[in-house]
């Protein structure tokens, strides 16, 4: 075995953690990032989001709208471990920032309102966190508001994200009077005073000692069920051990199988100690998480977190700045020092590290080098973007980019004056660069240029940040949403020759297709039923591929094509003139050809709308939502509001805000999240 000359830096990705925190908007995410850097040190006063002084939201947008929009990476020091924490945003329209953060995360913190519980977007997040496999902790915030209630939020965690729950804090104090916390694991109390930043360890009062003593002895009942040696030791004892606890929670959290559960008040300092402790105590080190897998010369090989192995790292966030372009990115494997040339393996091109950054949100501190199960800015990559992998020249390996949701709305943009154009088409390169999930591209028949992204927010944020940063004047268009096609009813047995001789090698291919409607969550789908050998293996895949080509653009109105299953059931080659070309262009022009001889159908994207009104104005809008072809799927009383849920077509959502303030007197709020595709109506325009 080769000695590790850096055998101290595997000693300390033991004490590193990266991780996210994740939550519905408005849940107080960057309140509690700005609480952690405040706690650790790392800032000497606390950000406040509603006076526009906070760190991680340091985008003069993010403090005009009190909203994050942009992940920020931050690094602190808490109990001798490196925290290196990713805010995210919690509005749906920047949830590809946050698929991209849980790419690179080995942990979260869930936060949940304690008067809300689990929220659209929370339950959205979830999922996702769910997909990446990412362990998790929950921190019910808020509790020092009115209506807010622990058990209540727990009840909503078990049912709505079907989790398991396991409560390790008892509050101390309802509402206004919330003052601190019983630790159920080492039995103490902790009590934040006015106007003090750290706990006082004091004894549990009177009052709640019983009810401390039933909370403790459900928790070990919990995880003995879910822990093998926590059940011996129960068994045998009829107890648990405060030791044994933290490490089958630590366990559990790592795996899945449970959820700690903490909470506080975040705007009041309390409960951030106990939470940083968690952090350290439960969520996984860069050592304890899968090794990383990638592509290297067609072959899947793995590369462990170790400093001496080759360098593997992954581009996450692109970001220009005054000094440059920032690049955030994910060291998996091996050591990246200042000056190094390194390879990007997507692109082909290597690059070199002009400067390594420790970062402090817009803050940074230069370091000579960072090893694996760092997060870390580099200054000098020209060209790498967003989701690039990045390795030692010498031993390429390709990894998994995050994955790119497609844009759903889209804006026509101009500059007003005709010498800004040039100016504003290399903003919008800037732009897309540093977000995949935005698209620019030119409508054929009005020559107009359009802006798709995520939703009206996202552009609009976009469109804010042309004006700010590139100092340029631009009208924007209505919004407009991205239709895509599907077929209604299908069509078999659709035989297409393609033969072309004209002057040397010729192109001969014959493909016969079944098409047939799919489930539009689906997608595509692709399957050979050709038998004998009729059409080889090879041409099948370029028959495949020719299809997908001719999905781009479907027959109603050249909008995609979504929700169908191709079946190749025959074919025919010539022994010279056939060729992988000639297949791959037989399956596009055979596609569509196929897709004109369908029914075909619109769709429009719907989206889930929740809307929280005040008793008396829910009836209004009810019969909005109905004149908006809204359809009702729940409605819930709350503590004096209604929560109406409801799947809306996102055109009709453009400019709700506004209809929905003057119909509650600016007391209704709303989130939406994705839904899919819906039939859009016959009228619809086909542009």
């Amino acid at each position: 075995m080769r000695a590790n000359p850096h055998p101290h830096h595997t000693d300390q990705l033991n004490d590193v953690r990266n991780l996210g925190i994740l939550a519905h908007v408005d849940a107080g995410k960057t309140t509690i990032t700005e609480r952690i850097l405040y706690v650790t040190g790392a800032t000497y006063k606390r950000g406040e989001v509603h006076e526009g002084t906070t760190v991680t939201d340091f985008d003069s947008q993010e403090r005009d709208r009190g909203i994050t929009i942009f992940a920020a990476a931050v690094s602190c020091a808490w109990d001798g471990h490196r925290i290196n924490l990713i805010d995210t945003p919690g509005h749906v329209d920047f949830s590809d920032e946050v698929e991209r953060s849980l790419r690179v995360l080995d942990g979260a913190v869930a936060v949940f309102d304690g008067v809300a519980g689990v929220e659209p977007q929370s339950e959205s997040v979830w999922r996702r966190a769910d997909r990446h496999g990412v362990p998790r902790i929950a921190f019910v915030n808020k509790l020092d508001r009115a209506g807010a209630d622990l058990d209540a939020a727990v009840e909503s965690i078990r049912e709505r994200l079907h989790g398991s729950p396991l409560v390790v804090q008892l509050p101390i104090g309802r509402e206004d009077g919330f003052v601190g916390v019983v630790d159920l694991l080492r039995m103490r109390a902790l009590v934040w005073a006015d106007g003090q930043d750290r706990a006082e360890e004091v004894p549990i009062p009177d009052d709640l000692r019983e009810e401390a003593r039933r909370r403790r002895r459900v928790l070990e009942e919990a995880v003995a069920e879910l822990h093998p040696v926590a059940f011996e030791e129960f068994f045998a004892q009829s107890a648990i051990s405060a030791m044994t606890l933290t490490t089958a929670l630590r366990d559990l959290t790592r795996t899945g199988e449970a959820v700690v559960v903490l909470c506080g008040s975040a705007y009041r300092n309390r409960g951030i100690e106990p939470l940083l402790d968690a952090v350290v105590s439960y969520l996984p080190s860069p050592l304890d998480v899968p090794t990383i897998t990638g592509a290297q010369d067609g072959a899947v090989r793995e590369r462990t977190a170790d400093p001496a192995t080759p360098l593997a790292a992954l581009v996450f966030k692109v970001s220009s700045t005054a000094t440059g372009r920032l690049a955030y990115l994910r060291i998996y494997s091996g050591t990246m020092r200042k000056g190094d040339t390194v390879l990007d393996v997507g692109a082909g091109r290597t690059e070199r590290v002009g400067r390594i950054l420790r970062v402090q949100a817009d803050r940074h501190a230069e370091v000579d080098r960072a090893v694996a199960g760092d997060i870390v800015a580099v200054i000098g990559l020209k060209s790498a973007r967003t989701g690039a992998t990045l390795s030692a020249p010498e031993a390429p390996l390709l990894l998994e980019p995050p994955a790119t949701a497609d844009p759903v709305v889209s804006v026509a943009v101009e500059a007003r004056r005709s010498a800004g154009s040039d100016r504003l088409a290399t903003a919008l390169a800037r732009l897309v660069e540093e977000d995949p999930s935005l698209a620019v591209r030119t409508d054929v028949e009005t020559g107009q240029t359009l802006l798709s992204g995520m939703g009206e927010l996202h552009l609009e944020v976009v469109v804010e940040k042309i004006r700010r940063d590139h100092g340029l004047d631009v009208a924007v268009g209505r919004p407009q949403v991205a239709l895509r096609e599907t077929v209604a009813r299908g069509v078999s047995g659709l035989l297409y020759r393609h033969v072309k001789q004209d002057g040397g090698a010729g192109q001969f291919a014959h493909v016969v297709l079944d098409v047939e409607p799919l489930d539009v969550a689906t997608g595509f789908a692709f399957r050979s039923a050709v038998v004998g050998g009729r059409v080889p293996r090879e041409y099948v895949r370029a028959v495949e591929a020719g299809c997908r080509d001719a999905l781009a653009e479907g027959p109603l109105g050249g909008h995609p094509v979504t929700g169908l299953r191709v079946t190749l059931t025959d074919g025919a080659t010539h022994s010279k003139d056939s060729s992988e070309l000639a297949f791959r262009t037989a399956g596009r022009l055979a596609l569509r050809e196929a897709l004109r001889a369908c029914r075909m159908a619109l769709l429009e994207p719907v989206v889930e709308v929740a809307v929280t009104v005040p008793e008396d104005a829910a009836g209004g809008v009810l019969g909005d939502l109905a004149a908006r072809r809204g359809r009702i799927s729940d409605t819930t009383a709350r503590a004096g509001t209604v929560v109406i849920t409801a799947t809306v077509p996102l055109a009709e959502v453009f400019g709700y805000a506004t209809r929905l303030r003057s119909r509650t007197q600016g007391r209704g709020t709303f989130t939406t999240r994705p839904a899919g595709y819906a039939p859009a109506p016959d009228e619809q325009p086909s542009r």
